[in-house]
């Protein structure tokens, strides 16, 4: 079986390879190549198999035909410009969000009768806009209130069509906010969430741009790559269901700096500098505050227990590292 990931350098793309590299096989075959794609190049973790590395945009013409040269069995589309950057720069968005999913999509296409692999593309919480009820359900319609959002609707279509017309085994997966994320803040609207808590815990200063009763919606990143991979084992053809929210966490500001507090003290919480930021806020405000997510509870996928949880992940998984 190949993998292919893109956006293989990202800190979800690096974390499901590790694993899957690990794991040896995944949905019961076993794994013995990988196809790692991002702009940048990707560390090459999966040692003992045959990894080929493509640096490129993906979006550009004839860079999704080199993906699928040698035929992955399941497709990881990991691969997005970011909400703050998609908003910020309209063509940028579209092109590589919308355009270059499609381009994929065609690539697979043209390979030939007989390739349908499992495609697993994720999504987003932006999808949905105000006005929204305090806990939204599996059927709820999409409002997307930002570019990145309606980009992201988007592809769950492509997906949904590809995979009714036999191209793929496709399912999309709307991930929560990925918390604590290891490393530095990127262009995402919602880097500040894991910002107010790994600054701290690292003895550095974070600022928080919203007030502490905003509420969301969280997985953290060990929890995301479990959700990654149970996608891939529930694509088929029989799956009745082509996107999925995922389950999460619902907290607050005010939670996530409770559980700072609990594993740091008020030392690592005093390095919080509340800054309004009013572009910021406008994004996030829109955002989902918690989900019945109960097809994807249903077919296996598991969430973290709570946020003092994903702090304590982020301990053990990622300080360890640094």
């Amino acid at each position: 079986m190949r993998i292919a990931i893109l956006g293989a350098a990202g800190m979800l793309g690096r974390r499901l390879t590790e694993r899957l590299a690990a794991d040896g096989k995944l949905a019961g075959q076993a794994i013995t190549a990988f196809t790692l794609h991002d702009i940048y190049p990707a560390p090459s973790v999966a040692e003992n198999y045959d990894v080929e590395v493509l640096t490129s945009d993906f979006s550009e013409a004839g860079e999704a035909e080199r993906i699928v040269l040698h035929r992955p069995d399941v497709i990881f589309h990991l691969a997005a410009v970011v909400s703050g950057e998609a908003e910020a720069d309209l063509d940028k968005g579209y092109r590589v969000n919308l355009e270059g999913t499609r381009a994929l999509l065609d690539a697979v296409r043209t390979v030939g009768e007989g390739y349908r692999p499992r495609f697993v593309f994720t999504s987003s919480l932006a999808v949905f806009g105000a006005p929204l009820p305090d806990i939204i359900p599996d059927d709820f319609l999409l409002r997307p209130l930002s570019s990145y959002g309606a980009q992201k609707a988007m592809g769950e279509l492509l997906v949904a069509d590809y995979a009714r017309r036999g191209i793929i085994d496709g399912l999309s997966i709307r991930l929560p906010t990925i918390c604590v994320r290891p490393g530095k803040p990127n262009r995402a609207a919602s880097s500040f969430y894991s910002g107010i808590i790994r600054e701290p815990l690292n003895g550095e200063e974070a600022v928080l741009p919203v007030p502490r009763d905003m509420r969301h919606w969280f997985a953290s990143p060990r929890t995301a790559i479990g959700f990654l991979i149970r996608a891939a084992e529930v694509a088929g053809p029989d799956l009745a269901v082509r996107t999925l929210t995922m389950p999460g966490v619902s907290a607050t500001v005010e939670d996530q700096i409770e559980a700072l507090r609990q594993v740091a003290g008020d030392e690592a919480v005093a390095l919080i500098r509340e800054e309004p930021e009013a572009a910021i806020h406008a994004i996030v405000s829109t955002w989902p505050k918690a989900f019945d997510a109960r097809i994807a509870l249903d077919l296996g996928f598991v969430p973290d227990a709570s946020f003092d949880e994903i702090v304590q992940i982020y301990c053990r998984d990622e300080l360890k590292r640094t």
